[in-house]
């Protein structure tokens, strides 16, 4: 049998320890299969066994390969020997493709593979043999669950389809002998090899450098992001396969290590990028390992588990996260930095320029214009060193170099870049940070709005940032475990920057005009870049209280910098209060005068509210592209314009214009002479509402309600003879084109529960609600408006969810019937994949947290929700809110990336009032009281000034068994 082995097609090209696979002989085909699987299970069991003993990522790749070829090569071994037809046709050669291929192989990595057949084979001559190798080859691989690609071609086919397709030709560059005939697979890798280097391989190297920038900018241009991909992402697999790609091409190596003999690459270099790779690679088989199917995201549920997997020891499982992190990020960063590194030393840039551009570069290398400037050389776009002593002589010249490439628009070249980076560790000391040469040039820096961000990225990608501010440093790689951060705090701390720098270019989006018009009213402007590069210095030592901390950790920073002593204040002020404008929009209703009032009191100056206002913008959108959005810029300004005007005016000039646009609200709406509504009811439903509802609610809104209403009354009066008929709801539907969403207005009669019933009946007809308002009048009525939208569409523009809602409220207020089986019905056809398994998914990184507390500024009791999305999530916590003794009179609802971010104003209805022994009569926003058989039967009641709850703020022990019943309904089991 071995002999047999030696002297065929099919003989295997040996590897040291590779594993070694026989079919039995006469199996039928079931026991092959069998033989087939239990070989691959014992060397799957294998693998992972070597994986969990720390075997390197590459050894597990080609261990993971060399069973491919075991297999293969036993199964074509039996295919050929059991051909039907006797002789083959044609000879055959088998090839491994990509990254099978080059013996890189995940455990569930695709397989390729090449059935090469001589340029004059006629197809028809080997179709018998093909449908004999797909069903003895590719019939076995695919019932072990393999993913196998394959091609059948001549060699004059592939090199056709190598000429027009980039990728066809990068597997081909890596294709690799497995069986048959060895003469034909030599013939072909000698003329592929030939091909390659011979034609067109600029345009080639055009296309893997507009492949690499592509995949760069879909993952932000940063290595730094908090889920990365570690094939596709920057400094993922695929950066350091593209450089070996193009370095084979234009230079003919085989390998990395060829670069340093060629002199392109250091040793230290090609240890370190071999290095990072095979880390990367270990991740990735990994990852792989804790999958059913094939990914290369590591997602934040994946991470803790995955650290594990690789052996990390540390107990918490954020603790384990941060070490492994840190340790993929420095590799990806290491594999980025030299991949671009061996690109610039390849001249592939220059190579791949448009003829104009490169004309103009070929003139300026011609006529260099050189110029001298503090030990440095500028020639184009480049800065070079005069001497390799430059910093030595002056360190200071470590951070000036910075100002300077600002200053005349351009970088260090290759060397400089990288005496900065060997010199800068021993240069920056304390002396240096406290040196005023130093710190006027960093200061300089920081002065130059609108192009800050691309001097401080190469100041941090050099490693001078870190260094010359060590509490930044410490801020280098370091992952947020919090919802909404893409980024590490490192990241995303310049990614704020560069969203200050938007706001001063000529070309700034139109929005952003409000945001500069408030810096450029501040005493300094510039003051914000150094706020924003320190608002999260505090992570560094825990991201829990990083705001208090950051201005303990910030004051001497500041005063080493030689910032006076006033804007220090500025500064700590905003570094302390970062989240402050963020929160409040989020969790308060920026409609509510008491919103207003309580931030005027806390922030105390304008000039303090517009850093603020513009810092809450950048940090927003230094967080992640998509988290700002023209909602929240909306309540963002409306809250920050509010809020000013509550500074420059006081209280009483606050109070006085409150009162005026309530008596322009209501000319207003009795000159549009609403028809059959008397001056008698327009000035009924202004008294019977609370103050803030006249001047928030848009006159529109108002006109509408009204409208609502009297439809309610005139039912009540002229349809007796249904039983029902004044109970049922009066719905209006508007459509917010500008802002993409739909508002449902609900009038009715105050119920128990209405909250949840229509929140519930919302749900039920597969809507999402984005904020809700109640407004009780006086005469228990109810007016409730709801900011929804249709799930991926926005608009809710489908006729069948509209009748659905006002199908299931009617069902829930009128025959009190559950809407929870509805819910859960409905949910099922868009059930996102975070809700199929509770125990995965994003919330196993961020636990699920219930907050209740009284705030004394706004007299409001405030419930804020953490939790994972789930059915009815929003229908169970109203409901039991309610069953608690607790009315809902405000609502934000919002879902992020499977995370439910929910925050309530809740008031105690009438019978928990009377447990707090007070009285139970007046207003009831929360929606309690029966409808009253007639309408004049309401009693007429003045609305509250304030628009503050009637009763005692709720202590924390009244408020202990709601806690613990909504964290029960939050918590997984």
């Amino acid at each position: 049998m071995a002999k047999a082995a030696a002297d065929s097609p099919t003989a295997p090209h040996a590897h040291d320890a590779a594993p070694q696979f026989a079919l039995p002989e006469a199996a039928t085909g079931a026991a092959r299969l069998a033989a087939c699987k239990a070989f691959l299970a014992e060397q799957t069991a294998a693998l992972r066994a070597h994986h969990a003993a720390g075997a390197g990522g590459r050894q597990i790749a080609r261990e993971r390969a060399d069973t491919l070829d075991a297999l293969l090569r036993a199964l074509m071994l039996h295919a050929v020997t059991h051909y039907p037809h006797g002789a083959l046709p044609a000879p055959m050669a088998l090839l491994a493709l990509g990254g099978y291929g080059r013996r890189e192989l995940c455990p569930l990595s695709d397989v390729d593979i090449l059935f090469l057949y001589p340029s004059d084979t006629p197809a028809a001559a080997i179709k018998p043999l093909q449908e004999h190798l797909i069903a003895e080859v590719l019939y076995p691989l695919w019932d072990c669950g393999l993913k196998v690609g394959h091609y059948t071609r001549t060699l004059e086919e592939v090199f056709g389809e190598a000429r027009g397709d980039i990728r066809t030709k990068t597997s081909l560059l890596e294709a690799r002998y497995l069986s048959g005939s060895r003469p034909l697979a030599n013939a072909f890798c000698k003329s592929y090899r030939h091909y390659f280097r011979n034609e067109g391989p600029l345009d080639y190297i055009a296309q893997r450098l507009a492949d690499q920038a592509a995949r760069r900018a879909k993952a932000s241009d940063t290595v730094f992001l908090q889920e990365p991909d570690i094939k596709n992402g920057v400094g993922g697999l695929r950066d350091y396969q593209n450089t070996l790609w193009m370095a084979q091409v234009k230079l003919g190596i085989t390998e990395m290590r060829e670069l340093v003999e060629l002199g392109y690459l250091r040793e230290g270099d090609h240890s370190e990028f071999e290095r990072s790779y095979d880390f990367l690679l270990r991740v990735r088989s990994g990852l792989h390992f804790l999958l059913s199917h094939p990914s290369d995201l590591m997602d934040l549920a994946i991470q803790p588990v995955l650290a594990s997997e690789l052996g990390y020891p540390q107990v918490n499982d954020l603790e384990r996260v941060e070490v492994f992190m840190r340790d993929y990020y420095r590799c990806a960063h290491t594999i980025y930095r030299l991949s671009l590194l061996v690109e610039d030393r390849l001249a592939l840039a220059l190579d791949t320029q448009d003829a104009d551009a490169a004309a103009r570069q070929r003139a300026e290398l011609q006529t260099p214009l050189v110029q001298r400037l503090d030990g440095f050389l500028q020639r184009g776009n480049k800065l070079a060193a005069e001497s390799p002593e430059v910093f030595r002589a002056d360190p200071a010249r470590l951070i000036r170099v910075f100002r300077h490439c600002q200053q005349l628009g351009c970088r260090p070249d290759f060397a400089l870049a990288e005496l900065i980076r060997q010199q800068s560790a021993a240069l920056i000391d304390d002396a240096l940070r406290c040196d005023r040469d130093a710190c006027q040039s960093f200061r300089a820096i920081l002065g130059e709005v609108g192009n800050v961000y691309p001097t401080l990225d190469l100041m941090h990608e050099l490693g001078v940032l870190g260094l010359f501010i060590p509490e930044f440093g410490k801020l280098t790689c370091l992952v947020q475990h919090e919802l909404y951060h893409r980024y590490t705090v490192d990241v995303h701390t310049l990614k704020t920057i560069r969203e200050l720098d938007r706001l001063f270019a000529a070309d700034a989006e139109p929005a952003a005009s409000k945001y500069r018009q408030a810096l450029h009213e501040t005493a300094t402007p510039q003051l914000l870049y150094l706020i924003l590069l320190l608002h999260d210095i505090g992570k560094g030592v825990g991201v829990r209280g990083h705001d208090e901390s950051g201005v303990r950790i910030s004051r001497p920073i500041l005063h080493r910098l030689g910032l006076p002593e006033s804007k220090q204040q500025i500064a700590l002020y905003i570094i302390k209060n970062h989240l402050l404008m963020g929160r409040f929009c989020q969790t308060r209703d920026v409609d509510d005068p008491q919103t207003a009032a309580a931030l005027a009191e806390h922030v105390g100056d304008p000039d303090r509210l517009r850093y603020l206002y513009v810092h809450t913008f950048c940090d927003a959108r230094g967080v992640g592209e998509s988290l700002w959005n023209e909602y929240k810029d909306l309540l963002h300004t409306r809250l920050y314009r509010r809020t000013m005007e509550h500074l420059r005016l006081g209280d009483d000039e606050i109070q006085a214009r409150y009162l005026a646009r309530r008596h322009d609200a209501q000319r207003d709406i009795l000159a549009r002479q609403l028809p059959d509504i008397s001056e008698d009811e327009v000035a009924a439903h202004f008294d019977r509402l609370q103050r803030r509802y006249s001047i928030y609610t848009e006159p529109d809104e108002i006109a509408l309600h009204l409208q609502m209403v009297h439809r309610l009354l005139h039912t009540l009066v002229t349809d007796t003879a249904t039983p029902d008929a004044a109970l049922r709801p009066i719905v209006e539907w508007q459509n917010d084109l500008n802002r993409s969403h739909t508002t449902v207005h609900i009038v009715t009669w105050d119920r128990a529960g209405l909250f949840y019933k229509l929140a519930g009946a919302l749900s039920a007809a597969g809507l999402s609600i984005l904020s809700a308002k109640v407004h009780s009048r006086s005469d228990h009525i109810a007016i409730d408006s709801f900011t929804i939208i249709e799930p991926g569409r926005g608009l809710v523009q489908n006729p069948k969810a509209r009748a659905k809602f006002e199908q299931a409220i009617r069902g829930a207020l009128l025959a009190d019937r559950d809407l929870y089986p509805q819910i859960v019905a409905e949910a099922e056809k868009h059930i996102s994949r975070y809700l199929r398994g509770r125990d995965a998914g994003p919330h196993t990184a961020f636990p699920p947290s219930v907050e209740i507390y009284h705030e004394e500024a706004t007299d409001r009791t405030v419930v804020e929700i953490q939790a994972a999305d789930q059915i009815g999530l929003l229908f169970r916590l109203a409901k039991t809110i309610f069953e608690h003794g607790y009315n809902i009179t405000w609502a934000r609802i919002a879902t992020e990336h499977g995370i439910a971010l929910d925050a309530f104003y809740i008031e105690p209805n009438e019978s928990a009032r009377s447990s707090l022994g007070k009285n139970g009569t007046g207003n009831s926003p929360g929606h309690t009281a029966a409808p009253p058989t007639r309408p004049n039967e309401a009693a007429h009641t003045d609305a509250r000034d304030s628009g503050a709850s009637a009763a005692a703020a709720p202590s924390e022990s009244t408020l202990a068994p709601l806690r613990q019943a909504l964290l029960g309904i939050i918590t997984p089991r």
